[in-house]
């Protein structure tokens, strides 16, 4: 594993033009065409890394972006993979222990989640506060590499206070409301059934989705300070709104990009 990773990072760190990429972006489902407002220097497509897994998904294009966002340098994940695809944890999170081997040291995350808290509108942005794990499988699970960090890493401020405080202040300066909530991850690739977002509000989950707790915890097991925001693509607040598909998960992805992009970059730039 250790070797995969170095292999990788060899590989893409001729792309760094020797300078600091010490910001990291995943953007999930219907959120890849942020990827447009980035100063792109290289594309390359995950295809074209030793190791990487490939998306597979709709609506995860499937290349690094190297670039500039926010007067920062920074590289982007345009798409993500899931454990639900088949990949194993170590593939799913496999990207994350190379970014932190090319420098990367603030992951931001973005992902699209069904809306269990009642008070959540669809299209509604939530600044994600904590999480439930879920998944079947636990990412570091097995011997424990201590060149990437411990076997026992604490959880406690797994999403940064220090960033969501500035994301707070941004989005007061944008205009954009907020929403802060506790993002549940399950395995997927079914939505979820009423009982199960009942469920789900019981212990404490406000969204839920089928991605971003194996990599915020991969990345927090490295050191990696991390910032999360979910879209809000369906809500609990009445049987029709509840309902939901994939095509309708990414145009409601779509329509939150603006906010979204704006919101990273203002944050970024405070960095």
């Amino acid at each position: 594993m250790l070797q995969k990773i170095k292999n990788s990072a060899a590989y893409l760190s001729s792309f760094l033009d020797k300078e600091e990429y010490s910001i990291g972006i995943i953007l999930g489902t219907g959120l890849g065409e942020l990827g447009k407002s980035i100063e792109i220097r290289h594309t390359i497509p995950y295809s074209a890394i030793p190791n990487f897994p490939v998306s597979t998904v709709e609506g995860h294009k499937g290349n690094l972006l190297i670039g500039q966002f926010g007067g920062k340098n920074i590289i982007a994940m345009q798409g993500r993979f899931h454990f639900y695809e088949g990949y194993s944890m170590q593939e799913v999170t496999f990207p994350i222990r190379v970014l932190r081997q090319l420098g990367v040291k603030t992951l931001f995350v973005s992902n699209a989640a069904g809306g269990v808290n009642t008070n959540f509108l669809v299209g509604d942005l939530m600044i994600i506060t904590d999480h439930i794990n879920l998944f079947p499988e636990h990412p570091l699970r097995g011997k424990n590499i201590n060149e990437l960090g411990p076997r026992f890493p604490g959880m406690t401020d797994a999403y940064s206070p220090r960033i969501i405080q500035i994301a707070e202040e941004c989005s007061k300066e944008l205009g954009i409301k907020l929403q802060k909530g506790v993002y549940a991850g399950l395995q997927g690739p079914s939505f979820e059934t009423p009982a199960e977002y009942h469920w789900i509000r019981v212990i404490g989950g406000d969204a839920v989705g089928m991605s971003t707790v194996p990599e915020i915890i991969v990345a927090r097991h490295m050191g990696i300070e991390c910032f999360g925001i979910s879209v809000i693509t369906n809500s609990t607040a009445s049987p029709e709104l509840i309902k939901t598909n994939h095509e309708e998960v990414q145009d409601i992805g779509n329509t939150a990009q603006p906010r979204m992009t704006a919101l990273f970059q203002a944050i970024i730039s405070k960095l």
